[in-house]
């Protein structure tokens, strides 16, 4: 299956982000209706618009509907983390992304920073861990992607999405260090159909993006243009 003219194949990496903190509940229906439309893999939102978001997604199992934990920073207490998880599990979340203890990591205490993803991952979703790949050296991200696994973790994310464009060699990078271990999710400045190829070939599993139906559409219209 080429991912370069698949439609249904490129649908099935993106998980459509729904982050901007002035979104109003209009344009979120507008994003759950466009992630239906395009059977994406996954819609990401924050913890205030996942009800909405649940239920404008009710029915849609295929779909899996994903919030964040700690977000941005990860600058909140490990019981305050665990409150948000459990409130997010029973406000009907599929999946977490949690930003991790940070400042445990530059200290190495890690057995701290994986107490904290393994309770997270005890309340029963799945677990993807937010990295912060361009401020980690290779000792302390290669410390942050182990103990995340072992404690449970389904998935690692390069960042937060803020900064830079994700460039593929990080993403090659991060797969040399996760060694087949758990999925990897890209994120962070996609603006073009040529990025977002280039990160698949990379290596990634899933690719978070606020511009989803333009990649899709892009797509569209490179493949008419070869007809």
């Amino acid at each position: 299956m080429n991912i370069k003219s698949d439609l249904t194949n490129l649908a099935s990496f993106i998980e459509q982000a729904a982050l901007d903190p002035h979104l109003s509940n209009e344009c979120l229906n507008d994003i759950c209706e466009a992630t239906k439309h395009f059977n994406f893999s996954g819609l990401c939102t924050n913890l205030v618009r996942l009800p909405l978001a649940r239920k404008r997604l009710s029915g849609q199992t295929q779909i899996k509907l994903i919030t964040l934990i700690g977000f941005p920073f990860g600058f909140i207490p490990n019981k305050h983390k665990i409150a948000e998880a459990e409130w997010a599990a029973e406000k009907g979340a599929d999946e977490l992304e949690l930003v991790p203890n940070f400042l445990a990591l530059e200290q190495n205490k890690i057995d701290i920073f994986a107490e904290e993803v393994a309770n997270v991952c005890e309340i029963g979703l799945p677990v993807r861990v937010i990295l912060d790949m361009k401020n980690l050296n290779e000792d302390k991200l290669s410390l942050a992607i182990d103990a995340s696994i072992d404690a449970g973790a389904i998935g690692l994310q390069n960042g937060n999405g803020f900064g830079g464009c994700v460039e593929p060699y990080e993403i090659q990078h991060l797969s040399n260090l996760v060694r087949g271990r758990c999925a990897i999710k890209a994120v962070g400045g996609l603006k073009t159909l040529d990025q977002t190829l280039n990160l698949i070939e990379a290596g990634v599993d899933k690719i978070g993006t606020s511009i989803g139906p333009q990649l899709i559409q892009s797509l569209k219209l490179r493949n008419s243009e070869f007809r």
